[in-house]
């Protein structure tokens, strides 16, 4: 399917991405192991969610979807540390590498036979860097290409707890070694190279896990029990990247972004677009869950480039593509390096990003690790790939509505991983001229 973007005079709107899909999975995953029944509202959209809530029903979790005063809440009624059943079948995580390595983390500790699989981009995507720590920590669990890709098979149960120094700055490896370590004799203990993300360590926390943190170094040891928890979760700063960039990067607009988390471990695409000089003004900040949201407001801004490199990496990796899409619009060069993690996405999003911009007149080349952009590019419309990934597809998309005259992304529908509603509240947007 594809969808065309006309550039527009004029960006003006209020939007509510969905919510943060990072903690809506926490939210599911770690209620489905506490004692008691859990509220979770503003839950994730999209392809991903129906993967993770899959996964747990298909280990006997018990989820209820309802609507209540307007409101769609998931029930999660909690088995308990010990009451998953093994699955009839495969679990099927879909295009979601979040929860084919969260579950993984499940499966490695639990006393029965169990296989995760995804699609085809998911089955091509490695799988070495969470099954090194899982096999150090005693789980038994093969895999095709000798133990680094997809179907996972585990005979799980009986393992302990490990001192892992993590070869990179990773939310999805450290939740997984963490969730294992819920289940493990002994401390587990893993060593950062860089902040990454800190949901599930928040959320453990606050559901009674004793946690430890000291500098880099994050310890866990096997409660007596999880408490449940009612969370409502905030909307995704990932999804709210788009508009942020679109308010900044066009020349003649204002958008408001309601409700967007603003955990300090995620906020790097803040902090580098304000570094280019954006003119983002973060309004009515609030707290839930242990979680702090607020709402944004970006204007048209006078970008410069810069260098997004080192630590801040693993704070910006999903949103880099439509930074990428500022840096074009901004006066002079953008750097970004370090960030070789982008070639195994749902895609190669150095590659990916490189294509599309170029294909829209952007001057941009891609490095081993990053790319360089030369900004104040001029974008024409033109024919683009999404290569099947939705952070492509919307950054493109946002470069559209930049772009002179018609951009066409292909395979646009991919999309709906994470954001069905984008295509609907892009229109809305440019309907307000």
């Amino acid at each position: 399917m594809e969808r065309t973007v006309h550039g527009s005079a004029r960006l003006e709107a209020t939007v509510v991405p969905p919510g943060d899909k990072s903690i809506s999975h926490r939210a599911a995953l770690l209620n489905a192991i506490s004692d008691g029944q859990a509220k979770v509202t503003n839950f994730c959209v999209g392809d991903d969610r129906t993967s993770m809530l899959g996964c747990l029903r298909g280990l006997g979790v018990e989820i209820e979807e309802s609507v209540e005063d307007g409101i769609e809440t998931f029930t999660i009624n909690g088995m308990g540390l010990d009451g998953l059943s093994e699955p009839s079948d495969y679990l099927y995580a879909g295009n979601s590498g979040t929860t084919m390595r969260l579950v993984s983390g499940l499966l490695a500790s639990q006393p029965f036979f169990s296989v995760i699989t995804g699609d085809s981009s998911l089955r091509g995507r490695p799988m070495k860097r969470i099954l090194t720590p899982l096999s150090m920590m005693g789980a038994q669990v093969m895999g095709r290409g000798g133990g680094s890709l997809a179907p996972l098979a585990f005979d799980g149960g009986g393992l302990h707890g490990i001192e892992y120094e993590m070869p990179v700055a990773s939310a999805q490896l450290k939740s997984c070694i963490l969730i294992a370590g819920l289940f493990s004799e002994g401390e587990t203990s893993v060593i950062q190279p860089a902040e990454s993300r800190d949901h599930t360590e928040r959320m453990m926390a606050s559901m009674g896990a004793d946690v430890d943190k000291d500098g880099p170094r994050l310890t866990v040891r096997r409660p007596s029990r999880l408490a449940s928890l009612d969370i409502q979760v905030p909307c995704d700063i990932s999804g709210a990247a788009f508009w942020l960039v679109a308010g900044a990067a066009h020349p003649n607009a204002r958008i408001t972004v309601q409700g967007v988390g603003i955990n300090p471990s995620r906020t790097g695409v803040l902090d580098v677009l304000r570094d280019m000089g954006a003119n983002i003004a973060v309004e009515n900040v609030r707290e839930v869950g242990n979680e702090p949201s607020a709402d944004l407001v970006v204007e048209t801004s006078n970008l410069r480039g810069v260098e997004i490199s080192g630590d801040v990496i693993p704070r910006v990796i999903d949103e880099l593509p439509v930074l990428a899409v500022a840096a074009s619009q901004a006066t002079g060069q953008t750097v970004i390096r370090d960030a070789s993690e982008l070639r195994v996405k749902e895609s190669d999003r150095i590659a990916a990003t490189v294509t599309g911009l170029a294909g829209l007149g952007a001057k941009v080349r891609e490095t081993e690790d990053g790319m360089i952009i030369e900004g104040g590019s001029r974008l024409r419309g033109a024919e683009v790939a999404s290569f099947g990934d939705h952070r492509i597809a919307m950054s493109m998309a946002i470069a559209g509505l930049i772009a002179d005259g018609a951009t066409t992304i292909g395979d646009s529908e991919a999309a709906d991983v994470s954001y069905p509603a984008f295509w609907d509240e892009l229109e809305n947007a440019k309907a307000r001229v």
